[in-house]
């Protein structure tokens, strides 16, 4: 008898212990989003299942964001729960149950997030902004100098070059943010340029504040290169941007930076507005962006134009790229015309035909920018419309692991030149070389210009070491030109060293040497670096 009841309780034991439910907490991270569903990572999906509510931490609290609609053993593929923009690298949980296989499948029959209330929709929206705003600051400082010395008369000199960048995201967790990059140069024996005017040496790139009002409207302030603008350079004015689905409109108001110095100045006054329309798919990204601007000295237009760029990816192992530049003003005397005139065009086309083959070709062609009221002095110049047009075929190929083999080629002409300039350059890379593990590149260049034809043949070498912290390299190339139908020819012998060191994970310091040795002089130029970064 007490043998059958020792029986029984273990049985009712097991029943309890296999009904109780065990809740664990897995997190995630957002890794790509479409139109439709929303693709979260986690280290492992087990025990999640479809029908699953996922949640995001809002004070201390877990509040539903996506819902599960299919599985891989990493991902989950989601579909969102509210009307908000949810951003890749949002931090992700997911509530799993350790729970018999038959409660496990009557609760994908019955998922519980059937209604969200609209102030949840709200929550759920600063919930997303919060964690976007969290403080990121991040930059880098550092020192250079290239020094110069020879044989010759010309002696030796220094340059000094000094960099400073930072990029402050999210200031005090705001939604207020610094972006600046700014350098000084002055060479030795050189100081009273400097105290002349310290814009010889001091250049500021990027100098600006950008508010975030929410995840559709920002504005910039300051000196800036809008990347989606670039071709215009740096921008000392405000910025505005709007985002309208897979649409972004901006407008731009300022001046150019000074042409001398590249200091402030309210004598070049400069505006526009662009447009661009991005499509992420899950293969590839497509973006096209139409911009108008007119650029001013003073109250006189000095340039007006139009810029066209477009980048595909769409299509699997295919990447194009395209750009137009048109100028929509001319002067000529006191003739002014309106007609567009095409002043910059630009392919890219690059196919990658098997995984170890590909191939790319792309085509340029510009013609001389002209700001009428800027260069006013040699518009006589200007006005000889100067064209250079440009051809560029490169094939690379992997035949066996750990090779690589490459040729280029290119072809340029411009309207004035006694013949185009041809370039053909091939190469064989093997990054494991026996015995000594280290990467080797054998290379040999061929030119032909209207003024030169030569060669350049080269062999590198280089290593880690000391697990990755040392890096160096060391090589060699001789150069063999002859000027101007074969009058004078030239033969040079060149060294190269290369040396980097990671000091602490983000102080580096690296050394550069090239020495170039002809018949009767030797030249030699030494580059160091330090930089710290934070």
């Amino acid at each position: 008898m007490r043998h059958v009841f020792l029986f029984i309780l273990l049985i009712f034991s097991g029943l309890i212990v296999s009904g109780q439910e065990t809740t664990e907490l897995k997190e995630g991270k957002v890794s790509y989003i479409t139109n439709q569903n929303v693709y979260v990572r986690f280290p492992s999906t087990q025990d999640i299942v479809v029908g699953d509510t996922l949640f995001v931490m809002l004070d201390k609290k877990q509040v539903p964001l996506l819902k599960v609609v299919s599985l891989s053993s990493i991902s989950a593929v989601c579909e969102p729960l509210a009307v908000s923009e949810i951003k890749v690298d949002t931090k992700i949980i997911a509530k799993t149950k350790k729970i018999p296989v038959q409660a496990a499948a009557a609760t994908i029959q019955q998922p519980e997030t059937k209604v969200i209330e609209p102030v949840m929709e709200t929550k759920l929206a600063d919930t997303v902004a919060k964690i976007e705003r969290k403080q990121e600051i991040s930059g880098r400082l550092g020192v250079s100098s290239y020094l110069n010395f020879s044989n010759s008369a010309a002696g030796s000199s220094q340059r000094m070059r000094y960099t400073f960048s930072m990029n402050a995201k999210n200031i005090s967790n705001s939604k207020l943010s610094a972006e600046t990059y700014i350098s000084f140069v002055h060479k030795s024996k050189q100081w009273s340029e400097i105290k002349e005017d310290i814009f010889n040496g001091l250049k500021i790139y990027s100098l600006a504040l950008n508010y975030k009002f929410n995840d559709n409207h920002q504005v910039w302030l300051g000196r800036k290169i809008n990347p989606k603008i670039s071709n215009i350079g740096a921008v000392d004015g405000v910025q505005y941007e709007a985002k309208l689905n897979a649409f972004t409109v901006g407008l731009v108001g300022g001046f150019r930076p000074d042409y001398t110095n590249y200091t402030f100045s309210t004598k070049l006054p400069q505006f526009g507005v662009f447009v661009s329309h991005d499509v992420k798919k899950k293969n590839g990204n497509m973006q096209n962006s139409l911009a108008f601007f007119e650029q001013r000295n003073g109250s006189f237009t000095d340039r007006r134009f139009t810029y066209f760029q477009h980048s595909n990816s769409l299509v699997k192992n295919l990447y194009f790229f395209g750009s137009l530049e048109a100028d929509l003003y001319k002067k000529v005397g006191d003739t002014i015309s309106n007609s567009p005139r095409l002043s910059n065009m630009y392919f890219l086309l690059r196919y990658r035909i098997i995984k170890p083959l590909s191939v790319s070709f792309s085509y340029s062609s510009r013609t001389n920018v002209i700001y009428y009221e800027t260069y006013k002095d040699i518009i006589d110049r200007l006005l000889d419309d100067e064209s250079t047009q440009g051809f560029m075929a490169q094939i690379n190929y992997r035949p066996i692991k750990f090779m690589t083999v490459g040729l280029k080629g290119s072809y340029r002409t411009r309207k004035n030149d006694p013949k185009p300039s041809e370039n053909a350059y091939a190469y064989v890379t093997y990054s494991r070389l026996p015995f000594i593990n280290a990467s080797t590149t054998i290379s040999t260049t061929w030119m032909q210009t209207a003024y030169l034809t030569g060669n350049i043949y080269s062999i590198n070498f280089s290593k880690d070491f000391l697990a990755g912290s040392l890096y160096g390299g060391v090589g060699y190339r001789y150069v063999d030109y002859s000027f101007y139908n074969g009058e004078l020819q030239q033969k040079q012998h060149m060294a190269e060293l290369s040396m980097t060191m990671r000091i602490t994970k983000k102080l580096y310091c690296s050394m550069n040497y090239e020495g170039t040795f002809e018949k009767s002089t030797n030249l030699n130029h030494i580059y160091l670096n330090i930089t710290q970064r934070f």
